[in-house]
Order: structure tokens, then C-alpha cells, then sequence
């Protein structure tokens, strides 16, 4: 796979439409990090749906208001982005009209272009170092992620659809979306089994 050339990024029309459509639509798409003198750039293989409106599992379920849930009531296609286990960032991307607390999480990408910096991020050594077992598990999981795009709080609240440094650019899947329900989040009730998370296989992207 190739990074397409220079195609307009996603707009705030595109997150603004409904998550769980935003959550199919985003899959194949192209996350770019501009880092450092770095382009960083990966192909969206899986997501997951939160809506706050009716959803357990969402950080602002029932619209609740708190400094962190703050980012998701933001502008559509703004970057949240938390911390999980005092370790791992996740990236989400707002969706939905302002104020309506939806968003959709990264949860995996293949890489496209910069991966020996990416290789260097995640694992300390060269992209020809790596094992078979930690390619195959570059970007499967949205910590290992942002770990590869050098994202971390201080990117959450970034409008993705003005920013230099963290875009997204449209891309394409071939053959059909898998879904099912959403991974660690069994505190969640009955959202446990809403079938919100998407994938497809890293050899759908085109």
C-alpha cells in the first residue's frame, strides 16, 4: 500500500454526520502525523462508536460535564484524546452536531509511511529489528497507536480538520465491515452488547 497523494483532508462535514456511520465511513481512512520532521501516516483498520447521549460506556453518558468529557461536547472533528490505565492514550475523534457528546476511537491502523519512526516509537530499534510478532501487532490497539504517532494528551482538543501536525485524509476498503460489540467495557450494562465496533482486515485497505 501507498499513501495517496495529496487528497483533501476530512472535513467537518464528514464528522459531523451520525457516529456509528462515522465509525463505518472512517475505516480505510488515512491518519497523518506530521512529527518532528516526520510524516507518520496509517490506514484506519478498526473502530468503536460512543454516544453519550444514551451510551454506559461513554465517558458522557447522560451528558455529563467534567473537565475531562469537556473536549467531546467540541466542534466535529476535534482529536479526544484520554488516558487509560495511567499508561495508554486512546484517540478519538468528535462526531455529531457541537454539544452532542459522541465520538469515535481509534482502535487500530496498518502503517503507510514513516514506520521506521513509528518502529522507533513503539519498540526503541529499527524497523528491520523487529520481530514477525511485533509487526504483526504494530497498531492493532489504539495505545499501541498513539504510542507509533507520538499523540498524547497534549493533542487532545486539536481541530483535526485545521491542524498541521494531525489530520485525516479519505481513503478506501474493499469487501465487507465486520462488527461486533466493543472491548473492555464490561461495567457498561447494556451497552456491553451494542454491536459498535468495526473492523476490516489489514489486507482490505486499498
Amino acid at each position: 500500500m501507498k499513501p495517496h497523494k495529496n487528497p483533501a483532508r476530512l472535513g467537518r462535514d464528514f464528522f459531523r454526520q451520525d457516529t456509528l456511520q462515522a465509525a463505518r465511513a472512517l475505516l480505510g481512512a488515512r491518519i497523518v502525523r506530521e512529527w518532528e520532521g516526520w510524516r507518520l501516516e496509517c490506514a484506519i483498520t478498526e473502530t468503536e462508536a460512543y454516544i453519550g447521549r444514551i451510551d454506559k460506556a461513554c465517558h458522557a453518558y447522560g451528558c455529563k460535564r467534567t473537565p475531562r468529557t469537556q473536549t467531546l461536547y467540541a466542534s466535529p472533528g476535534t482529536a479526544y484524546v484520554y488516558l487509560i490505565y495511567g499508561m495508554y492514550h486512546c484517540l478519538n475523534f468528535v462526531t455529531e452536531p457541537e454539544n452532542e457528546p459522541a465520538a469515535v476511537l481509534i482502535r487500530g491502523a496498518v502503517p503507510l509511511a514513516g514506520e521506521e519512526e513509528m518502529a522507533r516509537a513503539r519498540f526503541g530499534k529499527s524497523l528491520s529489528d523487529l520481530s514477525r510478532n511485533q509487526k504483526k501487532n504494530f497498531l492493532n490497539g489504539p495505545g499501541k497507536l498513539c504510542q507509533a504517532l507520538h499523540i498524547t494528551r497534549q493533542d487532545n482538543g486539536i481541530d483535526l480538520t485545521e491542524s498541521g501536525t494531525l489530520y485525516v485524509l479519505p481513503g478506501r476498503i474493499s469487501g465487507e465491515i465486520q462488527t461486533g460489540p466493543r472491548i473492555g467495557i464490561d461495567y457498561a450494562e447494556e451497552a456491553v452488547d451494542f454491536p459498535w465496533r468495526f473492523w476490516v482486515e489489514p489486507d482490505q485497505v486499498t
